[in-house]
């Protein structure tokens, strides 16, 4: 029994030893994450090396799918919808595959990024969009696959595929500018009718200023819809909490009403009682 219990702490130490040995890995695995303008853009890849083989036309082969990298998928993220060579690609994730060729490459965009490397069955239905990069002789050899978000501008940026001594380049624009003005325009404008009702709501949960609650909500009314029961239940009270009863009953009848005519029953219970409450019931 000794003998079974020393073997097994023995063979419990090797086996946690074990699962401490690290190695590095032949393709490295990297995230990078760079704002575009507006635009927030990642990018997740490994990275393998050209370890003294031929890449292009030989490791990789021209004319056929590739899979942009080594592992898993590599993968693009766009926070914003962008465009690239005049069509559009959804805010989302994708995984970009290519076929290089000697004077350009055929950039996809693949809906499914959940692969190990190409998928097992190729569907064109889950290609969001396609693209040609022009490729570019470098006067040097990049060792390391290696994938930048360069050349940015306030509305636009290249998507660069470098290794050994080519590098393909694919150029995709951002909404800056509609982003940028929809911006200008909210803060110019001034808050909105939401903007008033969240500070008349915290500002009375609060118990703080209730005269600047009790403008700001009426803000919210005049600003959005004068018929939204829930503001009209947080005016009525405020108006209470100020000792505006006539105002007060008169919110609470007017969100009744209207709580009964959208059906929600919440409302519709917290305004009757209110009412009850204030002797108007």
């Amino acid at each position: 029994m000794k003998r079974l219990f020393l073997f097994l702490c023995t063979a419990g130490i090797m086996s946690a030893t074990q699962a401490q040995i690290q190695t590095p890995q032949p393709s490295p695995f990297t995230k990078v994450e760079q704002k575009v303008g507006l635009t927030d853009v990642s990018l997740e890849y490994s990275r393998p090396g050209m370890r003294d083989r031929e890449i292009f036309g030989n490791l990789v082969p021209y004319g056929q799918v590739w899979r942009t990298g080594a592992n898993e998928n590599t993968k693009i993220t766009f926070s914003d919808d962008v465009t690239i060579q005049g069509e559009e690609l959804k805010a989302g994730t994708y995984a970009i595959y290519t076929i290089p060729k000697e004077d350009e490459w055929e950039v996809m965009f693949y809906n499914d990024a959940s692969n190990w490397g190409n998928p097992a069955e190729w569907n064109e239905e889950k290609v969001a969009l396609k693209a040609t990069a022009e490729v570019m002789e470098l006067p040097f050899e990049m060792e390391t696959f290696t994938i930048m978000v360069d050349d940015l501008k306030n509305d636009s940026a290249a998507l660069n595929f470098i290794w050994a001594n080519t590098v393909a380049s694919l150029r995709f624009e951002v909404p800056t500018e509609e982003k940028a003005m929809a911006s200008i325009e909210k803060v110019m404008n001034g808050p909105g009718a939401n903007d008033y009702f969240a500070a008349a709501t915290y500002y009375h949960d609060a118990n703080k200023d209730l005269d600047k609650a009790y403008k700001w909500v009426n803000k919210s009314l005049e600003m959005g819809n004068p018929n939204a029961f829930w503001i009209l239940r947080r005016k009525s009270l405020i108006a209470a909490d100020l000792g505006k009863k006539e105002e007060a009953i008169a919110a609470a009848k007017k969100s009744l009403a209207e709580a009964e005519k959208a059906g929600n029953q919440d409302y519709v219970k917290m305004n009757k009682d209110s009412l009850k409450e204030w002797g108007a019931m």
